[in-house]
């Protein structure tokens, strides 16, 4: 069921309002954040692993990783992360007019398990289609997707053909050649996801999923990310 521009506006700051209210008692020690995670994108692509549907070019230098792709992709962060913790990234959705340059799809998963190998994400092989994914217990972002006309939020349950839909909207959406600043959290029933400071999605899940792999996902489409930071969270003794 998707939103009105109105009412998510209203969803949205209401949600915005919540996130700005205590999450524990005031007697809680405050939350502090270590560094855990990072790419410069200026070594290559040693820290991800690359699947893609029909080819394309994903390349990792002088600060920018940079994915241009015909189809399907999905570029995983090797490392395993464990919750809580925060993510965060920035996206720039090419149109310079270049073949690829579909303005649509700045996807995400996160605490990703692949069911069928839930010990190696990576022992289980995938190329890059949707479908393949299926598969995965995870969180999953479509910002901008469908032709840059949705933005949703699924939580995946590994069951082949089974994408149950937390959120679904009609904006916000992306915006071409403009840098988009993500922010993920995952604290355990607590799961957001930002965009330039702007709540989209924020979801309290009674079962959630603390800890898997994260990865940038798109489909025919060019974008450029930089930026790509990741501190746990912690409470203060």
């Amino acid at each position: 069921m998707t939103t009105t521009r109105r009412a998510f506006g209203a969803l949205a700051a209401g949600a915005a309002l919540a996130a700005l209210a205590p999450t524990a008692p005031a007697s809680a020690a405050p939350l502090h954040r270590r560094p855990i995670a990072h790419d410069d994108f200026r070594h290559g692509l040693r820290q991800w692993a690359v699947e893609l549907e029909r080819g394309g070019t994903v390349t990792a230098s002088r600060g920018v990783l940079e994915v241009d792709v015909p189809a399907g992709a999905t570029i995983w962060f090797r490392r395993r992360l464990e919750g809580p913790y925060v993510l965060e990234y920035t996206a720039t959705p090419v149109s310079e007019g270049g073949v690829n340059d579909r303005v649509s799809d700045l996807n995400n998963f996160w605490n990703a398990v692949d069911v069928r190998s839930p010990d190696d994400l990576f022992a289980t092989p995938r190329g890059g289609t949707l479908a393949e994914y299926d598969h995965l217990k995870t969180y999953y972002v479509g910002y901008g997707a469908n032709t840059n006309t949705t933005t949703r939020l699924r939580r995946y349950v590994g069951q082949a053909g089974v994408r149950p839909l937390v959120h679904d909207y009609t904006e916000p959406l992306l915006v071409a050649n403009e840098p988009h600043h993500v922010r993920i959290v995952s604290d355990g029933s607590t799961v957001r996801w930002w965009n330039n400071g702007r709540l989209v999605f924020d979801h309290d899940d009674p079962e959630p999923y603390t800890g898997g792999h994260f990865a940038f996902r798109t489909t025919w489409s060019h974008f450029r990310f930089s930026g790509f930071r990741v501190w746990s969270l912690a409470r203060r003794p």
